[in-house]
């Protein structure tokens, strides 16, 4: 790796962790040379170990020796030349407008989103986040999904970025480990009418959940999962849909969905953040 100390913050060579924001990243050239930045040197290792290819680094001083094996694992894999731009925790501070609890920050190359149908094979669970917008909700469902062995997340077209930095970050890195990519990205009208049926084709029941009249309770939904496969109402593929903050999920997802589930809850409690409502049937429906 090629070490430079940069001298100013102004320094054309760190643009991308100042001058554009995370919409830019994305969309100004993606996929073949739009960018991500990936923050902590946990989230960088586990971007590299699943092959997502570094630009550049941009780290503080004193975490350079810290790294030595991360830097290692980037000259075996991309060669010598990636820049490392070393600068001090003041620096970093004024470069990214706040002050890092882990001093590293990659520039990471996007690549271009698998099918839904790819994503789908063979896959038995998956979640699909509908227009979660908060990118705290999007990392902290990234991070239970992976622990609790969904096997891939679909993310609708107004639905926050994985790739965002702070979505990243508290995902711990899973976003590069579990399978993921956006569906009902062909036209305005594509989520959910179209992305349901292909869903519905791909032979998942879709579970919408909300609170509503004819909501079916979790552990009903467990039921159906766990009986015997003879049985008329057995659920071989599932397919968990999430909505967004406040608003929940959209009234045409809802009536279009197969079921509609809800966690039961007390001392009225009406509803769950949906971090913690995914994290609740995520582990509730898991393979048994």
């Amino acid at each position: 790796m090629r070490f430079i100390t940069i001298e100013s913050i102004d320094d054309e060579r760190v643009a991308a962790y100042t001058n554009l924001t995370e919409i830019q990243l994305r969309n100004r050239l993606e996929p073949a040379k739009g960018l991500f930045i990936a923050e902590s040197p946990k989230v960088i290792d586990r971007a590299l170990a699943a092959g997502r290819e570094p630009i550049s680094l941009l780290v503080e001083e004193p975490w350079i020796d810290g790294m030595a094996d991360t830097f290692a694992f980037v000259d075996e894999h991309w060669g010598t030349d990636v820049p490392v731009y070393v600068a001090s925790p003041e620096q970093l501070k004024q470069l990214t407008g706040y002050r890092l609890h882990r001093g590293a920050l990659a520039a990471m190359r996007r690549w271009p989103l698998p099918s839904v149908a790819d994503v789908c094979a063979g896959a038995r669970r998956v979640a699909v986040m509908e227009n979660i917008v908060d990118h705290t909700n999007v990392g902290a469902l990234m991070r239970s999904a992976a622990a609790l062995d969904v096997d891939a997340v679909l993310v609708t077209p107004s639905c926050g970025d994985p790739l965002y930095r702070r979505a990243a970050r508290v995902s711990m890195g899973t976003v590069f480990q579990i399978p993921w990519t956006r569906i009902g990205m062909e036209s305005r009208h594509a989520w959910p009418f179209e992305g349901l049926r292909e869903l519905h084709d791909l032979g998942f029941t879709t579970v919408a959940m909300a609170l509503t009249d004819d909501s079916i309770s979790l552990d009903e939904l467990v039921r159906r999962l766990n009986n015997d496969a003879t049985e008329s109402d057995h659920i071989d593929r599932l397919a968990l849909i999430f909505g967004t903050e406040g608003d929940g999920l959209s009234r045409h997802t809802i009536a279009n969905a197969d079921l509609t589930v809800k966690i039961p809850m007390s001392h009225g409690v009406d509803s769950l953040n949906v971090a913690a409502s995914s994290a609740v049937a995520f582990y509730s429906t898991r393979v048994r």
